[in-house]
């Protein structure tokens, strides 16, 4: 079975009892290990319970292939379902996963935590799972889309605290690299909000029934530090700047973090655009400050002189063709079966050696 992403954390909050095999995989590590938790607080009451809880690495079951059928098939001195949960499970091991589910014996949940195994076509693990009458595969990507927004609002809601637009953005443009982190940046927030002295509070947070707070941009910048959304604006900076040399270091630094070269190329992609609208109206006559008042997320003020200078530096019509080039990169990692990191920094590179900022350097 294969669940949608729609569906995905409802799933594993309350698994389906047919399914005797749950596969969580993909980049975003953080949620692979939330989703794992709640899967497991599905079945046990206490999921730290000694006598109904199973975790066994990679390596055991390498080594001793019995291994899985006995812990599934073990009964808790205490009574109760079991859970079972593998760790680091790789594409290798789709043989012996699927001789467990072709006759999975006793009735324990075996809960699966991989890591980025490819594509589902490609990977063999994955097919085998969702394959299976009583298996689930749960693909883990890094919040985006709806998803990001949906964290943010349960997060803030559980805490009564609403979000401005500009703020929201904010956030949705610097986390979702990973669930936990994100999920610690908000937790952080909601715990800075609740120290911020207000009407009806003495500082140490909300009281039952005390009126919503809205949270606001300068809030938000003031606590959220995500360091992956930070290496991705470095990513962009370089090549918008045209710093080849300060670009492969930051590539370097978002490849080593995770970011996967079709993210990193969105990332530049975003910025191009907001450099694309800014220069745009700066051209039909706008002034700098309303032309930087469209954009959504609001540019940080700790950047925004370099913003501005990479708009007033790139025509309008350079932009269109660098986003073009940006696209046909993001179409190359996924089609063509090269190196997708090599595809994604040839493509920056050529864009920051042809970057107008870097040609009037040059010329000084």
């Amino acid at each position: 079975m294969k669940v949608q992403p729609a569906r995905a954390d409802a799933f594993c909050a309350k698994p389906d009892p047919a399914v005797r095999l749950l596969l969580l995989y993909g980049p975003d590590q953080g949620m692979v290990r939330e989703r794992a938790r709640a899967a497991t607080g599905a079945v046990l009451e206490d999921p730290n319970d000694p006598f109904r809880l199973a975790e066994i690495a990679a390596k055991q079951l390498r080594s001793d292939p019995a291994i899985l059928n006995d812990e599934a098939a073990a009964l808790a001195l205490t009574g109760g379902r079991r859970v079972v949960r593998l760790r680091d499970i790789g594409n290798e091991d789709a043989k012996q996963i699927e001789a467990f589910l072709a006759d999975p014996p006793g009735d324990a949940l075996v809960v699966i935590e991989a890591g980025d195994l490819g594509s589902a076509k490609a990977s063999r693990l994955v097919r085998t799972v969702e394959a299976s009458a009583c298996g689930a595969a749960v693909a883990c990507y890094r919040d985006e889309g709806a998803g990001l927004p949906k964290l943010i609002d349960e997060v803030l809601k559980a805490a009564n605290l609403a979000v401005t637009p500009d703020a929201k953005a904010y956030l949705a443009a610097n986390l979702g690299g990973d669930r936990l982190v994100s999920r610690s940046e908000l937790e952080k927030l909601v715990t800075y909000m609740g120290t911020v002295e207000t009407d009806g509070t003495d500082g140490g947070g909300q009281q039952p029934g005390a009126t919503k707070r809205t949270v606001d941009l300068a809030e938000v910048a003031a606590v959220v530090n995500d360091t992956a959304a930070l290496s991705l604006q470095d990513v962009a900076y370089a090549v918008a700047g045209g710093q080849p040399s300060v670009l492969d270091r930051a590539l370097t630094r978002s490849f080593a973090e995770g970011q996967s070269p079709v993210a990193v190329l969105r990332a530049v992609a975003r910025h191009f655009q907001q450099l694309h609208l800014v220069s745009a109206a700066l051209a039909g006559g706008r002034d700098p400050e309303g032309a930087l008042k469209q954009l959504r997320p609001p540019v940080f003020w700790k950047v925004k002189e370099a913003f501005l200078a990479q708009a007033r530096g790139w025509p309008p019509a350079w932009l269109g063709r660098a986003l073009a080039r940006l696209l046909e990169a993001e179409a190359a990692c996924k089609r063509t079966g090269l190196p997708d990191q090599a595809i994604c920094a040839q493509a920056l590179l050529d864009l920051a050696g042809k970057a107008p900022l870097r040609r009037k350097n040059i010329r000084r």
